[in-house]
């Protein structure tokens, strides 16, 4: 019980990035995607909610205050994925990603020890992407933050080889974070772009990187998916029935698909009591930390309830409310 609770999934937003991209060729394109996808009804509700949380995710004694109430000692801190930027150029891209870097780590250093920072990467110009994951090492970030895919291209893309060989080399943090879902208009009524597309974007990235040999190849990589990876681990065993029957499943990956599941990290976000039991067990408990989705309203204002309400064996709860993560991030 002596580790800290630590929630590795709380978001920054970044008036910074906001200010550099304002009026840029590319955004008002990007925003009218985000419009479709979402539906007006969405969006009519989430402008005032974000609008209202900001203060919590912009002003750091909010943050601490809000970190106290829930009782969580640490937070791994990544920016609102609504800055990834992936429409930009490779100018503005840099631009985006430098300032994004030191914004969040600038955001953190008002409260050493108690905030841990991610970057960002821009996953539309992968030549860009180690130097990006550098550049948030060099600002004493943990690692960097990444959405399910870029356009035109899935986290299988070869193009990205570089990047996974040095986040695993410097023992970076990935924390994979969908942002958008390609089923659009199917999913713009009643919030299901978010309800219904962030876990399957979850599980599709999440297979890319299974079934494409990643994971063979770069086997001390440190990827955390949020939202307990979607639906991937709950429908595990058929992708496992498909490695087995099928020559072109089983081509790209050495092992069976469930059991990647052991080296990957998950956030407890499930939302689900049940859910998130059979997380622990395909998973096991040493690669479940807990999340809360700070400061949406999609998140959880009590994560360590609701990690308790699971039920699950006192060491495993311990674990995943803060030793897991404790150990991820190099705690002291």
């Amino acid at each position: 019980m002596s580790a800290p609770t630590v929630d590795v999934h709380a978001h920054v937003l970044l008036p910074e990035v906001d200010a550099l991209v304002a009026g840029l060729p590319g955004l008002a394109e990007a925003r009218a995607l985000d419009a479709r996808r979402n539906g007006p009804a969405a969006l009519a509700v989430s402008g005032p909610m974000v609008r209202e949380r900001a203060p919590r995710m912009t002003d750091v004694s909010a943050r601490l205050a809000a970190m106290d109430a829930q009782g969580v000692d640490v937070q791994l801190v990544s920016p609102s994925p609504s800055h990834y930027c992936y429409w930009a150029d490779e100018e503005i891209a840099e631009k985006v990603y430098r300032r994004a870097n030191e914004a969040a780590a600038a955001h953190c250093a008002q409260a050493p020890g108690r905030l841990h920072g991610l970057g960002l990467v821009p996953l539309q110009h992968p030549e860009q992407a180690v130097r990006a994951l550098e550049h948030a090492l060099e600002q004493g970030l943990s690692g960097v933050e990444i959405s399910s895919h870029a356009p035109g291209r899935e986290l299988s893309d070869p193009a990205y080889e570089p990047f996974w060989s040095r986040a695993a080399e410097t023992g970076a943090i990935v924390f994979l974070h969908p942002f958008g879902c390609t089923l659009d208009e199917r999913l713009d009524q009643w919030y299901l772009s978010n309800t219904v597309g962030q876990p399957v974007e979850n599980a599709v990235a999440l297979s890319h990187l299974i079934f494409s040999g990643v994971l063979d190849r770069h086997p001390g990589l440190k990827l955390v998916a949020a939202h307990g990876g979607g639906y991937l681990p709950t429908h595990i065993g058929r992708s496992d029935h498909a490695w087995s029957a099928r020559s072109d499943a089983g081509a790209g990956c050495a092992h069976l698909p469930s059991s990647y599941l052991k080296r990957l990290y998950f956030d407890s976000l499930v939302h689900d009591p049940h859910v998130l039991r059979e997380l622990v067990r395909v998973a096991g408990a040493d690669r479940v930390l807990l999340g809360s989705d700070y400061a949406f309203d999609m998140g959880a204002e009590d994560p360590v309830a609701a990690l308790r309400a699971a039920r699950l064996p006192d060491s495993d709860f311990h674990a995943i409310r803060g030793a897991n993560a404790a150990a991820l991030l190099d705690l002291a």
